[in-house]
């Protein structure tokens, strides 16, 4: 008699009834070998499956993170004298911030480029925005972190990290702005 037709005409009520008629009708001594034998080829497949899954899902991620760019968007770095902070930056980085009034806030906006890498960023004045040399530090890139050193010394500013090489990843430094933030640089190595 086939498999399939035992099946449907026997009932049962639980997997050791099935085990049980497996062995006593189909395969006799041999049934809890080949028992062993679907249950080891079951837990393959389902382990193969769960693989394929996984490295979809991975896959996937990657292609998503690829497709996103540079998660940060925009940055504001709190002043408390914005004339005094447009006049050090655009002196030390040598831009052209545009100044203007969002949702009641004073702002100088830092050149952006659309579709070119990085994040737009604006010094921001207003009761929310607290100078400060703890919290996060935003990292400029620079061409040349000695003309940049040199360009915020000359307005006042304090060295608070001499600039560092940092093997193939080039060199960073800090300092103080105007206003007493924590003002970070990075040089790419050429």
């Amino acid at each position: 008699m086939e498999y399939a037709a035992i099946l449907r005409t026997t009932t049962f009520r639980d997997v050791e009834s099935l085990d049980e008629m497996i062995y006593t009708r189909i395969m006799g001594s041999t049934a809890r070998l080949w028992r062993f034998v679907v249950i080891v080829a079951v837990a393959l497949m389902m382990a193969a499956c769960n693989a394929k899954s996984e490295n979809q899902n991975m896959s996937q991620n990657k292609q998503e993170a690829r497709a996103m760019g540079n998660p940060v968007f925009h940055f504001e770095i709190p002043v408390n004298d914005m004339s005094r902070a447009k006049d050090f930056y655009e002196g030390v980085f040598g831009y052209l911030l545009t100044r203007q009034e969002v949702d009641g806030y004073d702002m100088a906006f830092f050149p952006r480029a659309d579709g070119a890498a990085g994040a737009s960023g604006a010094l921001a004045k207003g009761d929310a925005y607290k100078p400060s040399k703890d919290g996060a530090i935003i990292y400029f890139d620079v061409p040349d972190i000695d003309v940049v050193l040199r360009n915020a010394k000359q307005r006042g500013s304090k060295i608070l990290y001499e600039k560092k090489d940092i093997g193939e990843a080039g060199f960073v430094a800090e300092f103080e702005d105007s206003e007493g933030n924590r003002v970070a640089l990075s040089q790419v190595r050429s």
